[in-house]
């Protein structure tokens, strides 16, 4: 009878290992032949291990290289592997120099600070200015005080008077 447009695979059913058999190694899922299969494997990581351990300590002009870097030796910063640093071969007493944005940062602040230091001890024309408007707003405001204390007298004269 037709399958219609759709054909399944003509892979056959499934065939699924039973406990026994996996327990047993005989189990369709894994080859007899796996074992040797995993042994080689374990080598060849063995061995690969042992090469990346020789190749740190010789040089790195053993890498192979691909296209025309075999016949031009290029010399690519943007291309260069960084060199991780482990934390024993860092060098402490090494200070590491500020970038131009950095430095700028710092002198703008150092700046600021002498500034508010010197507008705290009134050196500054802008505090001097400043002073100078307190005075005369204090000076205002005793002579305002003083004319509603004499017109607060005046009130109050006038009131003894009125009653008298």
């Amino acid at each position: 009878m037709g399958r219609g447009k759709f054909k399944g695979k003509p892979t056959g059913q499934r065939r699924f290992s039973s406990a026994a058999e996996i327990l047993a190694g005989t189990s369709a899922a894994r080859p007899r032949s796996f074992k040797q299969k995993e042994a080689e494997y374990e080598e060849d990581i063995e061995e690969e291990s042992e090469e990346e351990s020789e190749e740190e300590s010789e040089d790195e002009s053993d890498v192979k290289k691909k296209g025309h870097e075999a016949l031009i030796e290029v010399d690519n910063p943007n291309r260069a592997k960084p060199k991780t640093l482990k934390a024993r071969d860092l060098d402490a007493s090494k200070t590491t120099e500020l970038s131009r944005r950095e430095r700028e940062e710092l002198e703008k602040q150092r700046a600021h600070e002498r500034y508010m230091k010197l507008q705290e001890q009134g050196k500054t024309e802008q505090a001097r200015k400043d002073l100078d408007r307190l005075a005369l707003i204090r000076q205002q405001r005793e002579e305002a005080a003083k004319k509603r204390e004499e017109e607060k007298a005046a009130r109050d004269a006038k009131k003894v008077d009125a009653r008298k």
